[in-house]
């Protein structure tokens, strides 16, 4: 590894020592780093860096010879860290400086010792797949950032009356949801918002999607999983005019005759993953399920 990327929330500072820790161990090791460019900024009015940085603010600044992207921040700022990435297949480390964190799975605790792992090559890379989407008429909003990592969801707007939500998969009708919204995640969104909204968790290598409605009216209505090689359409019925479709993090207001597919992006996001850690570890870690005393016994 000769030449890095690091990404970071721009609104505030939160955590000084885990940047330092990172800048050293990269400045020990003798690689190169670019900084995102408002990153960088608010880190030099902070009075954190000791010295002066190339920076990026593009995707069109980044290329292949970059070995890596490491984001500092929350599952959200690796959501936005994925915009600069697109398909350039740069790998990405997410280390969690936030709260939860199921895609920034390094532990702020274990910076140097996770990227000591990866500089020795002990680690294994994770491929992630993406929606992308398309709407008819087009709307534009989304231009070239028409892809989800997590999920697209389709929301009502300015209103607290159910939308219909009519579904096909490869042009055979599946149903009318009349729910708050509808999601479709990835593997990797299976544990974000289609898990608060009763989803099921898939790990990140399975080759499924997931259709997950947001407070259906229909109590036999249910997250439906299906191959990510199905092609998803859907229309809206609403009484208002408009309705919402989020990509992630980045949402947009859309006139409800507006038709919208689905499918696999035609790439994927190379996610990092240092010996140190794994899902299965960061499933029992995050959702608490080896806090449960009955598991304490050794097995």
């Amino acid at each position: 590894m000769k030449k890095v990327a690091i990404y970071g929330q721009s609104y505030s500072i939160s955590a000084e020592k885990e940047i330092q820790i990172l800048l050293d161990v990269l400045q020990e090791n003798n690689i190169e780093n670019f900084i995102e460019k408002k990153f960088y900024d608010v880190l030099v009015k902070g009075n954190i860096l000791n010295k002066k940085y190339p920076t990026f603010s593009h995707f069109s600044d980044l290329n292949n010879s970059f070995d890596a992207l490491f984001s500092l921040g929350g599952d959200g700022t690796i959501l936005r860290a994925v915009t600069y990435i697109r398909d350039l297949d740069i790998p990405i480390l997410g280390i969690n400086t936030g709260r939860l964190g199921f895609l920034a799975n390094i532990n702020k605790k274990n910076i140097r010792e996770s990227i000591t792992l990866i500089l020795n090559h002990e680690y294994s890379i994770q491929e992630r797949t993406l929606l992308s989407i398309k709407t008819s008429p087009k709307t534009g909003e989304f231009e070239d950032l028409n892809f989800a990592l997590n999920e697209v969801t389709i929301a009502r707007k300015n209103t607290t009356s159910m939308i219909g939500v009519r579904t096909s998969l490869n042009n055979e009708y599946l149903t009318n949801y009349w729910a708050d919204g509808l999601i479709i995640a990835t593997p990797t969104g299976s544990t974000g918002y289609s898990l608060s909204c009763n989803g099921p968790v898939i790990s990140p290598d399975s080759k499924n999607l997931i259709i997950t409605p947001i407070a259906p009216h229909n109590l036999n209505v249910r997250s439906i999983v299906i191959s990510d090689e199905t092609k998803i359409q859907l229309t809206i019925n609403s009484r208002e005019k408009d309705f919402l479709i989020s990509l992630d993090s980045r949402i947009t207001t859309v006139p409800k005759n507006t038709t919208i597919f689905i499918e696999k992006a035609p790439f994927t996001v190379q996610s990092i993953i240092p010996n140190n850690q794994s899902f299965i570890k960061t499933l029992r870690t995050k959702l608490l399920w080896g806090e449960d005393t009955r598991n304490e016994t050794n097995l």
